[in-house]
């Protein structure tokens, strides 16, 4: 359990839910990877399991301090302040770094993913013939679906409502970039970049007294298709959650042997040597979609030539897996004081 008796405790935890939110953001990087490897993913997991019935009885007979305390909600309200914080902020960051550095932020993410490989395997002891095929399949999964083709943008709320489900998967499940899911279902634009940009200048517009967005008929549907993914997003989070303490309760072992799978699989995914290549129209014009954004249609990966780029690429690679060492170190420190 997390130790949240300091105002250090409770701000790295809000630090951990920005790298969450920042990781769920970015195609191709799990957020849940991030929880791993920082040491709370069985307590983050087990909280949001405590959401069920007896959750929904306190709630509504009006018991909210017991409500409170029986789904952990310090923990998970710090932690999931952590991730607003970072989809209003870092990941807008994010966004100009991948437009401008686009080689060198995928270069540490690649490290990133190299790291938390290392980090979950390294005290895995469990390696025998399901362990072994649980690895496999979970790394067949992750390469296939990094090959997949986009589909094109769909606003229909039902399916917008079935994307939020599936695109929390990557906070439950590491290694399954639930980012990179939303591109292949063609709504990655719509759902993490125009809805959210329509929910935060409208926040700007009633902070400044300006209530005419109102009459705006296109923001008013982002704010749907927004509140509808949210949703989808809470169903899937308290259901996955469900699923997977179940299932890590019984079926330890093989689960991460799986995540492991999972893990390797998306470095095909993250590969930082690769050129987005956008759906053409027979006459060599670039498609878009409503809003005029050119539709992704795959990514074409490529061995760099050594040069100074690809050097620097390197050196950004490293700084990943440091990163990610330097977590695991933080992390051993914090338990051993805690003791």
């Amino acid at each position: 359990m997390e130790n949240l008796t300091t105002f250090k405790d409770k701000l790295f935890l809000v630090l951990k839910g920005i790298g969450m939110g920042a990781a769920n953001k970015v195609p191709g990087v799990s957020g849940g990877v991030v929880a791993f490897v920082a040491g709370f993913y069985e307590e983050f997991i087990q909280s949001l399991q405590k959401v069920n019935g007896t959750a929904v009885k306190l709630l509504f007979k009006g018991e909210f301090k017991l409500f409170y305390q029986y789904i952990n909600g310090h923990f998970l309200s710090l932690l999931f302040l952590g991730m607003i914080i970072s989809y209003f902020s870092i990941s807008k960051l994010l966004d100009y770094l991948i437009t401008h550095y686009h080689l060198y932020v995928w270069s540490v993410f690649f490290g990133m993913i190299i790291g938390s490989i290392y980090y979950i395997s390294k005290d895995f002891k469990d390696w025998k013939t399901t362990t072994y095929i649980a690895l496999i399949i979970g790394t067949a999964i992750g390469v296939s679906i990094s090959f997949l083709d986009p589909a094109t943008q769909n606003d229909n709320l039902l399916f917008v409502f079935f994307c939020g489900i599936i695109s929390v998967s990557g906070m439950t499940l590491p290694g399954f970039s639930g980012s990179f899911i939303l591109i292949l279902l063609g709504n990655y634009v719509l759902l993490l970049v125009d809805s959210v940009n329509a929910l935060y200048d409208t926040v700007s517009d009633i902070l400044v007294g300006d209530f005419s967005f109102t009459a705006n008929i296109e923001r008013i549907r982002m704010l749907k298709v927004l509140a509808v993914f949210t949703l989808g997003s809470v169903v899937g989070l308290v259901t996955f959650s469900h699923v997977l303490n179940y299932i890590l309760k019984h079926y330890k072992s093989v689960t991460l042997a799986s995540i492991i799978g999972f893990i390797i699989g998306s470095l095909g995914v993250v590969w930082p040597f690769k050129q987005t290549i956008y759906k053409m129209s027979t006459n060599n014009t670039f498609i878009l979609d409503s809003k005029g954004h050119k539709i992704v249609e795959n990514y074409h990966r490529y061995l760099p030539e050594l040069n100074t780029q690809t050097y620097l690429a390197i050196f950004y690679t490293i700084m990943g897996i440091a990163i990610v060492l330097a977590l695991e170190i933080y992390g051993n420190k914090t338990s051993q004081s805690h003791a």
